[in-house]
């Protein structure tokens, strides 16, 4: 899917001035001291007191230090699986500076990988230490980038293990209920095999920075699930008995962060929408329901993504691109009028592989999203966000889909993207406060 920059782990800052050439301190003095010197490295960097707040949610918008955020982010899903070997470290590094040089704020990623190869959590409750530092590191270098993380805790389809994994455990026990891969949804044993890793992930302390994953600001917020399906239960009932099971768990372990379901957005079968909004009938038969599944108390925004063209292969790229101004703009209403909450649309692609496919589409179809966004967050509304699907550095061909992107290889996206988080930063009033922003932003007032 979808340059080498040298570790931030080194030891120069903390080597340096240690003081252990005065002997006056005496003793006891210098065991102390050395102590802090050099007593837990890994912790010197990120002091406890760094200042950085949680990320709110008031009505309709996220708020930060008392000031509305509006998102302009980014997908990167693999970076814990680059972060555990050191010869690819580089690469999460490469990508969060170039996020931040782009004046992104917000990346969403993979926080699990159940079962196969560098699997985070090898079997119900076990987990690879090598792999839990990977996500610690990565968490840890987010935050030396100003960047927060979207956390997404599983995943509905099978790659990186999904649902299907936790029914292939509970099965081989011989305690699982069925081998549908929806039994994930209504299997005892499952929904407890998925708490214990929600608990241990949530409650992981990150071995580089010294804080509870529950306790980091860095995490902007946690995604249940990517993309939830229960096809077996069209009427919705079974999806809708785990997310309000599985969200009130998390709160109950959290009450720091976000959280956010992980939908695609599709009306279900009760929803006046299904027929005038979901792309086809399909959409209103996949378990789901944007409208109910939404309004759960314990859902702090609600998650849409956005591809027309997987959805349509009949209409031309124009037809889409109307089709999903109307998509945005009927989300964006539903959360500004009935569900009072932030919408984000956590992913927006255009694959490279459509038959009447054009590298200039990809540019129009951005620049529509991110103007529905822009002209929603000048008013104050729901239209809190999107992150584009996905970003990669170089020499990535191998994990990248017919939707990555390097950005600094596509220069168009590349002038887009910085051109949105300016525009963003001065609703916020961000130019102002933050050097960063400012420099990024002089040259496009």
């Amino acid at each position: 899917m979808k340059k080498d920059l040298r570790s931030h782990w080194s030891l120069r800052k903390v080597m340096a001035g240690n003081g252990m050439l005065y002997p006056i301190l005496g003793f006891a003095s210098c065991v102390v001291f050395i102590y802090m010197s050099f007593g837990d490295l890994k912790l010197s960097r990120f002091p406890r007191e760094q200042g950085l707040s949680f990320v709110e949610r008031n009505g309709t918008r996220f708020f930060l230090d008392g000031k509305p955020l509006y998102v302009n982010g980014w997908n990167s899903y693999w970076l814990m699986g680059h972060s555990v070997e050191e010869n690819t470290r580089p690469k999460v590094s490469a990508m969060f500076q170039a996020g931040a040089k782009m004046g992104l704020t917000v990346c969403r990623t993979w926080a699990f990988n159940d079962g196969g190869y560098n699997a985070l959590q090898i079997s119900p409750g076990q987990f690879d230490e090598r792999v839990f530092k990977a996500l610690d590191y990565v968490i840890a270098e987010a935050r030396q980038h100003g960047i927060r993380l979207l956390l997404s805790l599983v995943n509905n389809l099978q790659p990186y293990g999904g649902k299907t994994q936790y029914v292939n455990w509970a099965w081989q026990e011989g305690i699982g209920l069925s081998s549908s891969n929806d039994s994930f949804f209504f299997d005892p044993t499952i929904r407890k095999y998925f708490k214990s890793y929600i608990l241990t992930v949530l409650t992981r302390k990150n071995t580089i920075t010294g804080i509870e994953y529950r306790n980091d600001p860095t995490i902007f917020a946690w995604e249940l699930i990517n993309e939830p399906r229960c096809i077996t239960d069209p009427s919705g009932d079974t999806l809708q008995d785990w997310l309000e099971e599985m969200t009130a768990f998390v709160k109950s372990i959290d009450k720091n962060h976000l959280l956010t379901i992980g939908l695609e957005g599709f009306y279900g079968p009760k929803s006046p929408k299904k027929s005038t909004v979901n792309p086809e009938h399909w959409a209103s038969a996949l378990g789901s329901d944007f409208m109910r599944n939404s309004n759960i108390t314990h859902v702090d925004f609600t998650s849409v993504h956005i591809y027309a063209d997987q959805w349509f292969h009949h209409l031309g790229f124009e037809e889409k691109r109307t089709y999903v101004s109307k998509w945005m703009r009927s989300h964006i209403e539903d959360c500004d009028k009935e569900l009072k909450k932030p919408v984000m649309f956590t992913e927006y692609g255009l694959s490279d592989q459509n038959k009447d496919y054009q590298p200039a589409q990809r540019e129009l179809l951005y620049r529509t999203i991110l103007d529905i966004i822009y002209k929603s967050a000048k008013k104050k509304g729901s239209g809190a966000g999107a992150l584009v699907w996905q970003f990669f550095v170089e020499g990535m061909a191998e994990y990248s889909d017919d939707f990555g992107i390097v950005p600094w290889e596509s220069p168009s996206i590349y002038k887009l993207t910085v051109e949105h988080s300016c525009r963003l930063a001065r609703i916020q009033g961000l130019l102002q406060e933050n050097e960063n922003f400012k420099q990024l932003c002089s040259k496009r007032k």
